[in-house]
């Protein structure tokens, strides 16, 4: 091998390393996760996510409000689990 086949050989790697790095940013840039994102969220909405805690990988407990209402759920498995109204909270 001369000096012409390791130049090029350096040069191939860099340029695909480029590509790569480049496809990261544009990836991160413009992904999936931001295409759906809309421009500021809606204030009127009745439904939220409260807080979710993972209990284990096959289960987790979300809180959800609606309206004036805060329900807990144990997801699980592909489906609700057990439901019921979330305990009022005492002053700290």
């Amino acid at each position: 091998m001369d000096f012409a086949d390791v130049a090029r050989g350096i040069a191939a790697l860099a340029l695909t390393l480029g590509l790569i790095g480049l496809a990261g940013v544009l990836a991160r840039r413009y992904g999936p996760s931001n295409l759906f994102r809309t421009a500021k969220p809606k204030a009127d909405r009745r439904l939220s996510v409260v807080e979710t805690l993972m209990l284990d990988p096959a289960r987790r407990l979300v809180l959800v409000r609606f309206d004036d209402q805060e329900r807990l759920l144990l997801l699980g498995e592909g489906r609700v689990l057990a439901e019921g109204a979330a305990p009022e909270e005492t002053g700290r």
